[in-house]
């Protein structure tokens, strides 16, 4: 077989790490067969798993299979800035609509969170938390209608967000009219389960509210803006609607 380089290993070695932790029983030979290696380059892995500290059970005997202790990994989570970020953001929504279940501890793992952050970093993260705003539940007949964003539009919008530059979108309209904006989304809006993106329209020289979920294309651009203040928003906003603002 042709050697695999470091990276190649580290990504198979985080793989095994993931099948072992599921309870799935696993051989040496089922994982040389799924990851196209052979038992010895498996059994190499697993030596050099339990050489980093991570717990690995094996059963002896025919048929016996490898496993990983359930509780390794317990406060070993790495995450990306990116994805801290998201983490973040998602706690601080949460918190703000005030449900009271499972939300005990998001105090503590928010702490956490930020605590690994520089002070830039951390501005940076309120400047994201400040531009996302809770508003009262949608209707039951704008939940009857609510579908799913695919993912290739969420990812497009999140990038657009955060590094606020303008986005390209079709758009479909309740009367199921569609046309093609650029918009600049300067803030989110969430009436639960309904996110909207508030946003200033260039096609019609002013500010707009747009449901993710009829957003049916999205393409970022190069086009960068300039963070427009709340109130310049106010148009497109039901001060009715809101309940808090991150």
């Amino acid at each position: 077989m042709p050697r695999t380089s470091a990276a190649e290993r580290l990504r198979r070695i985080e793989l095994i790490a993931v099948q072992l932790k599921q309870d799935i029983h696993c051989t040496v030979k089922d994982l040389a067969r799924q990851h196209g290696v052979s038992a010895r380059t498996i059994t190499r892995d697993l030596l050099f798993m339990r050489e980093q500290g991570m717990q690995i059970d094996a059963d002896r005997g025919r048929g016996g299979g490898v496993r990983l202790d359930r509780n390794w990994g317990v406060g070993r989570l790495n995450l990306s800035y990116a994805d801290a970020v998201d983490l973040l953001i998602s706690i601080a929504v949460a918190e703000q609509m005030q449900s009271p279940i499972f939300l005990a501890n998001l105090g503590s793992v928010r702490r956490q969170l930020v605590a690994s952050f520089s002070p830039e970093k951390r501005r940076q993260v309120d400047r994201l938390k400040s531009r996302i705003m809770i508003g009262i539940t949608a209707s039951t007949l704008v939940q009857a209608s609510a579908q799913t964003p695919p993912k290739r539009i969420v990812q497009a919008l999140h990038q657009a967000f955060v590094t606020c530059t303008e986005l390209e979108i079709r758009y479909q309209r309740e009367d199921g009219a569609t046309s093609h904006r650029q918009i600049a989304p300067h803030y989110l809006l969430l009436k639960y389960p309904i996110w909207y993106v508030v946003a200033f329209d260039n096609l019609r020289d002013r500010p707009r509210t747009f449901r993710c979920d009829r957003i049916l294309a999205a393409k970022t651009t190069q086009t960068s803006f300039h963070l427009l203040p709340k109130d310049a928003f106010e148009p497109s906003i039901s001060k009715d609607d809101l309940l808090l603002s991150s």
